[in-house]
């Protein structure tokens, strides 16, 4: 008897746990793609309304239940449909990190949704305040569009503070080498305050220059950053959760268009998805294969672990099941990398690595607040 009680309690816990869900759950990205990881195995979502070639964000609740997601421009809440006052933010669907959300550490009901331009633009860095009270509990966008810098990169991440309770939200100065970091308290944004980090490589030149992403490391510790054409790298920093200052960078290069980037989940791989590599020339004289690379961050060993069929492949993103899952433009399935704490190719990419339900990937997946 006891030993059958035994059991049924793992039964009913294992249960619990399958249908708890976690705020990095829901996934809307591509052309109206969406993924669910609530049951453990990601799952396709065929409800959204939302078409982005690049940067995208969700937010739910603690639980893990849909409040409303953005390109950037738009914000739709979770019936789909667009928010009154949130059509007009000045984000852009082909920035690559073109819109990150924020909880107000105070409140379950604000959300700060930050913004950057397209390539270096003159909208640059900005922030609308998302207010869950309104519009029957649907939400709405009182204040949008409130500027903090321009120009900048298009690259945005963020990260849980040392105090286990405010986040530090991290962006790139345009035609400079400064990293800022903007404190996001129960006060709002602290607009008048951003930690300035002159640091790493110059992000400068032709506005495409501005393209590529930013990843913290699960523990904070550490940030990333692919930097596009020129300068055809990627470089990791280590980051402060309690100053917000970036420092000491290390970088991996030339890997032409150097795009995506993610850390492996305990933290020792450094992953990057490039569209061309300056390393190897093909038989044409030209080197343009699709490549996933894994950056050994001990050892800085550098070791291709996969490619693509695609012709360009974009963003990484950790899932909350621990693997790396890799955005494939117009494609049905999303790449996948199965076991990213391996070393080399035992980390297992597969191209086809996740159908999305008859929806398609473009170059973005939704970005979320790390927290360690």
């Amino acid at each position: 008897m006891r030993r059958l009680l035994f059991l049924l309690n793992c039964l009913f816990l294992s249960s619990q746990l399958a249908s708890a869900q976690r705020p990095t759950d829901l996934w809307y990205f591509g052309r109206q793609a969406g993924l669910s990881f609530a049951s453990g195995t990601p799952t396709p979502l065929l409800d959204g309304a939302m078409t982005t070639y690049e940067g995208c964000a969700v937010a739910t609740t603690k639980r893990g239940e849909l409040l409303f997601y953005t390109d950037g421009q738009t914000v739709w809440n979770r019936q789909h449909q667009p928010m009154p006052g949130g059509r007009r933010l000045m984000g852009s669907g082909s920035s690559a990190q073109s819109a990150l959300i924020v909880p107000d550490p105070g409140s379950g009901n604000i959300f700060y949704t930050f913004t950057v331009a397209p390539q270096g633009g003159p909208d640059g860095l900005r922030y609308s305040v998302v207010d869950m009270t309104r519009a029957n509990g649907l939400g709405d966008v009182p204040r949008i569009n409130l500027l903090l810098l321009t120009p900048v990169a298009e690259k945005l991440a963020a990260v849980r503070h040392a105090n286990g309770r405010d986040v530090w939200v991290v962006a790139h100065r345009w035609n400079s080498n400064a990293f800022l970091s903007y404190l996001v308290t129960a006060d709002g944004v602290r607009t008048g305050k951003p930690v300035f980090s002159n640091v790493g490589s110059m992000n400068a030149g032709p506005g495409r220059n501005a393209i590529g992403t930013l990843k913290f490391s699960p523990d904070g510790t550490k940030l990333a950053t692919a930097i596009w054409r020129e300068s055809n790298k990627f470089e990791v920093y280590n980051f402060d959760r309690t100053t917000g200052q970036v420092s000491n960078p290390r970088s991996f290069g030339p890997y032409l268009e150097a795009y995506g980037v993610e850390f492996s989940p305990d933290g020792t791989k450094l992953y990057g998805t490039c569209n061309g590599n300056s390393n190897a020339t093909s038989t044409s004289g030209t080197s343009s294969e699709t490549q996933v690379w894994q950056f050994d961050l001990a050892t800085k060993a550098a070791v291709q672990v996969g490619h693509s069929a695609n012709h360009k492949i974009g963003a990484l993103q950790r899932g909350p099941d621990g693997k790396i899952y890799v955005a494939r433009e117009d494609n049905s399935f999303l790449g996948v990398i199965e076991k990213p704490n391996a070393s080399g190719k035992a980390c297992n990419y597969v191209d086809d690595g996740l159908k999305l339900g008859g929806r398609r990937s473009k170059l973005g997946l939704p970005g979320f607040i790390t927290e360690p």
